[in-house]
């Protein structure tokens, strides 16, 4: 209970509790955590316990723990994936009341959330552990939640710009796109320019959420060590490109998204915004590792300087 209540800085420390017989059953309902064992544990301590360990080995707690931690981050990283979408498809509509013809229209929205980022993000579950998993800090659920401030910096503040600029430079890289801007009445050649531009817009946002699906798969580890381990991950990534081909290319889907059909060209311009992402990411990654590493240096030096001062201590 005094860890409870006054661990961690005066917030309270979430504790973990083994037992097996009668008398550890108030200390393992008091925990946040009960553990009874399953073979030589007794009745009451079980019906006390939230978990009970049917091959009574302490090694088995470490694997929960991990799933626990591993769980908790795949749902972090498919929130993460999920809103790093909505700033490039909220911007368009305020640029349009500044003049600039509508970039990304509601079908194409929708086509992105429900007919591809749902599915990847449902992905997320079957995500592998990073290798550094176990040796970062716990996350403690009161201090930090898993949708925090750094998240929503991360997927607005970060990566939905990055996208948005992405989007907007292969909008405005579409022939003929200027003389569009403060028209109100477009002419043919006008209106087919603009439904260049959208399918460029759409088809940057669908590549630039591809590259920040692969990017999320891992906090600070490089993707290039991690790989592609995730298969439902990939072939949800496949089917992403299925279905933006097909409303792009699909003259019954032209009409109802408002797209138009893309040069060879035109289909390969967005795919450097893949290449951008993913450089942002990489150096990230690496300013995030070496921070990693200086925090535990750092902490490793405390401990060595209060273990030796301990020493030096009068009785130490």
């Amino acid at each position: 209970q005094a860890y409870q209540k006054y661990g961690y800085g005066g917030i309270g420390d979430i504790c973990a509790m083994t037992g097996d017989g009668v008398n550890d059953a108030p200390a393992l309902k008091q925990a946040e955590v009960g553990v009874a064992m399953g073979i030589r544990g007794t009745e009451v301590a079980k019906d006390a316990a939230d978990i009970v360990l049917q091959n009574d080995n302490f090694a088995s707690i470490i694997d929960g723990i991990e799933q626990g931690r591993l769980c908790s981050t795949n749902l972090r990283k498919s929130i993460m994936y999920t809103l790093c979408s909505k700033v490039p498809q909220c911007l368009p509509n305020f640029m349009e009341l500044a003049g600039v013809p509508l970039a990304l229209n509601v079908a194409q929205v929708l086509a992105v959330d429900i007919g591809t980022d749902i599915w990847t993000a449902i992905a997320y579950a079957w995500q592998p552990k990073e290798s550094a998993l176990m040796t970062r800090k716990p996350r403690h659920p009161m201090v930090e939640k898993i949708v925090n401030g750094g998240v929503l910096a991360y997927s607005y503040g970060y990566m939905g710009v990055l996208q948005s600029a992405l989007c907007w430079a292969m909008f405005f890289s579409a022939p003929g796109i200027f003389n569009s801007l403060g028209v109100v009445d477009y002419s043919p050649d006008q209106e087919h320019a603009n439904h260049v531009a959208s399918t460029l817009y759409f088809y940057t946002l669908v590549v630039g959420q591809i590259a920040a699906a692969l990017a999320n798969t891992t906090n600070q580890e490089s993707l290039f060590n991690y790989g592609l381990p995730n298969m439902k991950l990939n072939i949800c990534i496949m089917l992403e490109l299925t279905f933006a081909a097909l409303i792009i290319y699909v003259p019954g889907l032209n009409n109802v998204f408002l797209t138009t059909g893309l040069t060879g060209k035109q289909m390969l311009y967005p795919w450097m915004a893949f290449l951008v992402i993913t450089i942002f990411e990489e150096v990230r990654k690496t300013f995030v590792r070496g921070e990693e590493s200086a925090r535990e240096a750092a902490e490793d030096a405390a401990e060595e300087a209060a273990a030796a001062a301990a020493l030096a201590a009068p009785g130490g």
